[in-house]
């Protein structure tokens, strides 16, 4: 099968958050199953790449679209001050044109068109209005994949005439929104098939509290609209091989984690115990993220004889509240507002718990990550993460770490107290992480997945 993969970032050309990771990952894993994949992305500032093609995995050609006006500027989205371009609605109306122009230039004619997200939402609208009598893309079906609802790619109406479409389709029916029209709603209006990157984050945004507004359209759309799994690139993301780390380990040779952690510890210059657990989180610090409810607990659990961890950057107000705990408590905690690739790979090799607080998480990587190295995660059960993370019971020695479900600052401190008092019973922990360590996150599965999906939606 001919698979186009729309993506505005990819790994290893352009990123800037976990859609990067999936667009890098889940095309390779498809072509191990033997379908032709293509990609393409804007050629930004960023991408070294010097020609307008290059390859990725064995054969997989990636079509970077040149426009110095569009794209060779700083900031993919964004500009210096965190402000959204101006110019974002021509950036991605002309990202989704030329592509469609560009396969047909190269008489690669896809079975399926793969999109992603908002900067992809005019390619389903295009082939149901504007190509719909192109031969060309007849039996050409489309994907639209939401990582993350919340970013509508939403547009004033004096912009509609940039989009090249009728204005009939500035209706309630079609693209409006609010007062504004939306990018993303054209996708999940005119896809043949909608998925969501977890199965339960496709049941979440059907409800009003997670459907920012397109709950209506995703319930009329339900029996179109599946949840598949992100994976993890373990050729990335993998403790034996980790070169970031200080010593790889894996669940052969747990003890040499210890090593990661007491050298860790040394470079924060930190004075906790190496018998004490040491508690770990990586993320932007937002209110979507949970850090406003770790931000009202975390003094407390500095109080107690653990380590703390934090790697991250984000809005100011939960900036400061971490570095005043770590000014109150020097001696075990590290608090570092900054992003640093090497320092989080050390977090989760060397930490024994890692907080994942977050109000709502589409899928979740971090989880993912920490299973792998056997970190055992303390989450909000939400999204993708209640997905994958499963209360611990004691007794039984079911499950793989420790839950909260409302957002609630006492409720995410009685999870880690619970996952602390499970760490001292040093024999329950080691088979805990010696467990999870095993699970197979990997993009294999997810790609089986859509597969599937593929093959479904081409006998439609």
């Amino acid at each position: 099968m001919k698979i186009l993969f729309l993506s505005s970032e990819v790994v290893p050309f352009a990123k800037t958050g976990g859609l990067a990771d999936v667009a890098g990952a889940l095309p390779v894993a498809l072509e191990h199953l033997g379908h032709e994949v293509r990609i393409i992305l804007p050629k930004y500032k960023e991408v070294k790449q010097e020609s307008d093609t290059a390859l990725i995995g064995k054969n997989i050609k990636v079509h970077l679209i040149i426009n110095d006006a569009h794209y060779h500027r700083e900031g993919i989205y964004v500009n210096e001050n965190g402000e959204d371009h101006i110019d974002n609605l021509e950036r991605f109306t002309y990202y989704c044109k030329e592509s469609l122009e560009l396969v047909k230039r190269e008489g690669f004619k896809p079975d399926i068109i793969h999109c992603n997200d908002w900067q992809t939402g005019l390619v389903p609208v295009y082939l149901k209005t504007i190509y719909k009598d192109d031969k060309f893309f007849k039996d050409t079906k489309t994907v639209f994949t939401i990582h993350n609802l919340a970013y509508t790619g939403s547009f004033n109406h004096d912009e509609w005439e940039k989009t090249g479409l009728d204005k009939s389709l500035l209706s309630i029916d079609g693209l409006e929104y609010y007062g504004r029209f939306s990018l993303l709603k054209g996708g999940l209006v005119f896809s043949d098939v909608i998925t969501a990157v977890s199965p339960t984050y496709a049941k979440e945004i059907q409800t009003k509290e997670y459907g920012c507004g397109m709950e209506g359209i995703l319930k009329n759309r339900s029996r179109s609209l599946y949840g598949v799994l992100n994976g993890i690139d373990y050729g990335l993301w993998d403790p034996l091989t980790d070169k970031a780390l200080y010593k790889n380990y894996s669940c052969e040779n747990i003890e040499d984690k210890y090593i990661n952690k007491e050298m860790l510890l040394k470079e924060l210059n930190l004075k906790t115990g190496i018998d004490a657990p040491l508690i770990g989180t990586v993320g932007r610090l937002a209110e979507q993220k949970g850090y406003d409810i770790l931000a009202q607990i975390v003094s407390k659990l500095c109080d107690m004889n653990v380590g703390f961890v934090l790697l991250g950057t984000g809005e100011k107000r939960y900036q400061e509240i971490f570095k005043k705990v770590a000014k109150k408590h020097p001696d075990n905690t590290s608090v570092n507002l900054t992003f640093d690739a090497v320092l989080a790979q050390r977090i989760y090799a060397a930490s024994d718990i890692f907080l994942m607080p977050s109000r709502y998480e589409p899928c979740g990587l971090g989880q993912l990550i920490s299973f792998k190295y056997s970190t055992v995660p303390v989450a909000r059960k939400t999204g993708g993460l209640a997905d994958t993370v499963f209360e611990y019971n004691s007794q039984t020695e079911e499950g793989n770490g420790f839950l909260f479900t409302d957002c609630v600052p006492e409720h995410l401190l009685d999870a880690t107290i619970r996952a602390i008092s499970v760490y001292n019973d040093k024999q329950k922990w080691l088979r805990l992480i010696q467990k999870i360590a095993q699970y197979d996150f990997s993009w294999d599965e997810s790609a089986r997945e859509y597969s599937k999906l593929y093959d479904k939606v081409t006998r439609c």
